[in-house]
């Protein structure tokens, strides 16, 4: 199924787009120049949704954008790029909170809430029904990412701390198999990892979600740039918030339409079931909501919380605030109140 920019915004509607404030996204300036950008992700729809619908739909070559896109597994190794030189900007999920918080790199733009994007998975014939059943056992899972920060709140809030379980550390292929396998009798995850646990262990049952602790809490995908690329590359970042843009409310709006847009052209090997599953467990926002949600301060507080956390866990001496490392004066640039 194909569609253009012009059928996704007639799609949208006039009052949707009229909404946003932004010249109706603009096209590129014509005096502005190509730019190439090195862009990172992980290929999970709380990450690239919006990516892959704005690529599909032309909104990066209208911007001016030569975007190369660079796959990585984890956030980890997409910061580790990002720090090096290897790429320019990058698409990940909680460990947005993590590196900027030591210095490496400013975010400025977010895709979602993980809304229940992480949970963890027990398996009842291992004795476990519930958290009072956890003291003591293994969980698998992968320590710094959206998961283990997860995970982290989801003990806490029924009386455990971690220490009271031994926190297991492997990619999350490997976490997942070491549950399907028996190794161990819990697994935090994130999705889509439940359809393979829901589908391969008879006895699996899932414990809980991040959507227990949303909104007091909550753990966000976003995207940063190289603390250098941010500063020299503003109207550079500027077109990629207003490529992003038509993609993000065509999501919200046709959520139906724009998966099956995502799944036949890039997610061809997850049944739509399955990838409407996926969209169910996060939250997304209006364009206009999410400026909202950056101006009266919620975006930071909902990231400090989660830098704290690493803070406490990685032990990073005087982190750096979400109050500086997030940047949303692009973005409030672009979208008008």
């Amino acid at each position: 199924m194909a569609i253009k920019r012009r059928e996704l915004l007639t799609s949208l509607g006039v009052a949707s787009v009229a909404a946003l404030s932004v010249g109706s996204f603009p096209r590129a300036s014509l005096a502005q120049s190509p730019a190439k950008v090195r862009a990172g992700y992980l290929h999970t729809l709380a990450v690239d949704g919006q990516l892959w619908l704005a690529d599909h739909t032309g909104s990066f070559e209208e911007q001016g954008l030569e975007m190369e896109w660079i796959q990585f597994t984890t956030g980890l190794e997409l910061f580790q790029a990002l720090i090096s030189g290897g790429i320019d900007v990058l698409t990940t999920g909680a460990v947005i909170s993590n590196f900027p918080a030591r210095g490496q790199g400013k975010m400025f733009l977010t895709n979602c809430v993980e809304f229940g994007t992480a949970q963890l998975w027990v398996n009842t014939d291992q004795g476990v029904e519930d958290f009072d059943d956890l003291r003591g056992k293994k969980i698998s899972t992968t320590v710094g990412t959206t998961a283990h920060v997860y995970l982290d709140r989801a003990l806490r809030s029924h009386g455990l701390a971690p220490e009271d379980v031994e926190i297991v550390n492997q990619r999350m292929s490997e976490a997942v198999t070491s549950f399907i396998s028996g190794a161990v009798p819990a697994v935090a995850l994130w999705v889509p990892f439940n359809i393979r646990v829901r589908d391969q262990v008879a006895s699996a049952k899932k414990l809980d979600d991040a959507s227990a602790y949303y909104p007091e809490a909550a753990i966000i995908s976003g995207w940063a740039a190289g603390n250098d690329y941010f500063e020299s590359n503003p109207e550079v970042l500027k077109r990629i918030i207003r490529a992003w843009l038509p993609a993000n409310d065509f999501l919200v709006a046709k959520p139906d339409e724009a998966l099956e847009i995502l799944q036949a052209n890039y997610y061809d090997t997850v049944p739509l079931s399955d990838l409407k599953e996926q969209y169910q467990a996060q939250k997304a926002f209006t364009s206009t909501e999410w400026r909202e949600l950056y101006a009266d301060g919620t975006v930071t507080n909902w990231l400090n919380q989660v830098t704290d956390f690493f803070a406490e866990q990685a032990g990073i001496d005087s982190p750096v605030p979400a109050d500086e490392y997030f940047r949303p004066e692009l973005y409030l640039e672009v979208v008008k109140a």
